[in-house]
């Protein structure tokens, strides 16, 4: 009958500039994609080159070798007889643009480029691509020799345009025009556009995934159609983790739903159904057309059928309840898969993390055990590009990991590193953290090295300093932290270059960090100590959803250990111990709880505020458990802790992105880290506010 079609959309582990291995994946998600009957395939963004290119997009060269790939794929037999929507950059009229270009059979049949740039947080696409705002307009482009070679083919359509086959019509959007509000596909269905693709580089971030399904539904509730989803999957070689979830919707309903976090490098997801299920709804709820100057999509046609003759057989896919992971899940899975992604790509032989024996640290080597679980559960259920990528790391052509516990003792190591301010509770929570995880744990004392570097300082000056405890002034008291903790940082770089080598095996370990977003957000650690690292899983989660993950982990995994780590208050343990107990809290040093650092930080970076409006919004949203003076203390507190200390995100760690409030110096949070940290002005307002409020308390 001709009304059923059978579509493909995929999740692709690309890496930016890896133009051999996106090539490969290109190529065994269209094989994967007919091999299930299907006639169109969509990838994600710019998949050909890898979406983080970054400055390289300015290079000749890719654009270049973007074209030798492209050149490939049209000349691959495995690309025959379906429509394949591939993501690419391309110079037209000596302006860059980020496109996607569809072909069919040796026959470029269109490109289009990207409408609507993503040009916030962590994203600056008008840096590299510029919009293509002709609504509607499409012009010649004239294809390079070497493609001219293998199509036949001068020219080309480019420009907002859709492709209409003998039965049915299709209709592009790229990532961020769906997130618009003026979407393509708003105008696209009320002209007949029945079958929407949307191929994106969307990252993870937390409590982000029912946004995007939400949308896609939205998108297809509001007028019809069908929708696909295409997504990169991994790191690319940044900060961020594209997270999958491709996805097929239709009439408001997911019909079929990929993975969000997972190591498969290639994963396609394939739908069956019913174009007559379009024009009925439609049929219903769309209206004639009303606008006096409506103007009709440009359409390619194409001699081409999505369906077959003899479909009335053929079962459609239904609808589907999308499955959302919690928070803890999602802190388990991204930043796992990350780190494996990080491992494998460096060509390093594994981890190696000071191990302090509270929640930062811990959930760092917690979401390291994450992996290695995932590892085993992969290689378990068959992937031997998974199994082929764990023998190189460990440098055993012929090892197969028995247990998550016994892979991890081959790829991480932890160490306590102790001084005379270390109590023996985190040295034993540590400890019995690792013996449950299975990693390889060395106990070192650092009191040597401190103590020699103040020697040479002491021989210099004459002086020795002394700690408050000991009637030392409060420069002398943060030296003497910092010096503990940088001794660290030196210490941790030296056994991940040579711990391997003294076990007589080769290769170096990755030094991983475990500041958390919160401590960043203020500042509170030392400039290169051993949050200082090669990356950061954690940098960026608050300690809030670090505890409940760590909570997740004890019921989970059965890491009994973490449940005295959870009970211990947050301590930098780096000034003497009173009666051998901790008295230095992390809580205490900063002035404020973690908890009210989260509300800060999403005030600061999502909602915009400075000094004034932060306190003038706080004062009721604390007001059951603070005064106006209160508030304004904590509020200009924090002021003059992340101002003093902005200079240290010039050097942070690069780290996961998973919070919205970030304060990422390198990309998300492009702000000063020279301040006047008096914030005179704006202090001011806050005490004229206060003075005001109590002035207005006392005549009532």
């Amino acid at each position: 009958m001709g009304r059923k079609v059978t579509v493909a959309t995929c999740s692709l582990n690309q890496w930016a500039l890896d133009f051999e291995g996106n090539c490969e994946r290109i190529l065994r998600s269209i094989e994967e994609a007919k091999a299930h009957g299907a006639k169109y395939r969509l990838g994600p963004e710019l998949e050909i080159c890898g979406y983080g290119c970054a400055d390289h997009f300015y290079e000749s060269d890719t654009l270049l070798h973007s074209f030798q790939v492209l050149r490939n794929l049209l000349e691959s037999p495995v690309t025959q007889d379906i429509i394949c929507d591939v993501g690419m950059p391309i110079m037209h009229h000596n302006v860059r643009y980020n496109c996607r270009v569809l072909f069919l059979n040796r026959k470029i049949l269109l490109i289009r480029p990207k409408m609507m740039m993503a040009n916030h947080g962590n994203y600056r696409e008008v840096r590299w691509f510029s919009p293509w705002n002709k609504l509607r307009q499409v012009e010649e482009y004239f294809l390079p020799r070497m493609i001219q070679e293998v199509t036949g083919q001068d020219t080309v359509p480019f420009g907002d345009c859709v492709l209409s086959t003998k039965d049915t019509c299709i209709g592009t959007e790229i990532c961020a025009e769906l997130w618009n509000p003026d979407s393509p596909h708003i105008q696209m269905g009320r002209d007949g556009v029945e079958i929407f693709t949307n191929s994106s580089a969307s990252h993870h971030e937390l409590r982000k995934a029912d946004q995007r399904v939400n949308l896609i539904k939205s998108a297809t509730t509001k007028s019809g159609g069908i929708y696909l989803y295409a997504n990169q999957r991994g790191c690319d070689g940044d900060r961020v983790y594209y997270d999958g979830c491709a996805m097929v919707a239709i009439n408001g309903d997911v019909v079929a739903q990929g993975a969000q976090f997972s190591l498969d490098d290639v994963e396609v997801i394939t739908a069956t159904l019913d174009l007559e299920d379009v024009r009925s709804y439609r049929g219903e709820l769309c209206q004639p057309q009303l606008e006096s100057e409506f103007k009709p999509c440009h359409r390619v046609k194409v001699d081409f059928s999505l369906s077959g003759c003899d479909d009335v057989y053929l079962p459609t896919h239904q609808p589907i309840e999308w499955h959302f992971h919690t928070p803890e899940e999602e802190i388990s899975l991204g930043p796992a898969c990350w780190l494996w992604d990080y491992l494998r790509r460096s060509g390093q032989a594994g981890f190696l993390l000071p191990l302090s024996g509270g929640v930062d640290s811990s959930s760092t080597a917690c979401i390291v055990h994450c992996m290695c679980v995932l590892l085993c559960r992969a290689v378990e259920g068959g992937n031997s590009r998974v199994l082929e990528d764990v023998r190189r790391v460990v440098g055993d052509e012929s090892y197969h990991p028995q247990d998550p516990k016994e892979l991890c003792a081959r790829v991480f190591t932890t160490c306590y590193m102790a001084s005379e301010n270390s109590s023996e509770d985190t040295r034993n929570r540590a400890r019995d953290l690792a013996n449950q995880i299975g990693s390889t744990h060395m106990n070192i004392n650092i009191d040597m090295a401190v103590k020699g570097i103040l020697g040479i300082f002491s021989a210099v000056s004459g002086r020795w300093p002394q700690f408050r405890a000991s009637g030392g002034s409060r420069r002398e008291n943060l030296a003497l932290q910092n010096v503990q903790a940088r001794v660290r940082m030196v210490l941790a770089y030296l056994f991940a270059q040579l711990s391997l080598w003294a076990r007589g095996r080769p290769g170096g370990l990755l030094v991983l960090g475990s500041a958390n977003v919160d401590e960043s957000l203020t500042g509170y650690f030392t400039k290169y100590d051993c949050s200082s690292a090669d990356i950061n899983p954690i940098g960026g989660i608050s300690k809030t959803d670090l505890k409940c993950f760590l909570l997740h982990c004890a019921k989970q995994l059965q890491l009994t250990a973490l449940r005295s780590i959870l009970a211990a208050p947050p301590t930098a343990e780096l000034e003497p111990l009173t009666d051998g107990r901790v008295s230095q809290t992390d809580e205490a040093d900063m002035g404020m709880t973690y908890s009210e650092l989260s509300v800060i930080g999403r005030l600061r970076k999502i909602s915009k505020c400075g000094p004034f409006s932060m306190f003038c919004k706080l004062i009721h949203t604390w007001k059951d458990a603070l005064s106006p003076s209160e508030v304004a203390q904590k509020v200009k507190r924090f002021f003059r802790m992340y101002s003093v200390n902005r200079h240290k995100m010039t050097t942070v760690t690069p780290s996961y992105h998973a919070e919205s409030y970030s304060p990422d110096d390198n990309r998300f949070d492009l702000r000063p880290f020279l301040y006047n940290a008096s914030w005179s002005w704006q202090f001011r307002c806050i005490d004229d506010q206060v003075t005001q409020m109590a002035a207005n308390r006392a005549k009532h």
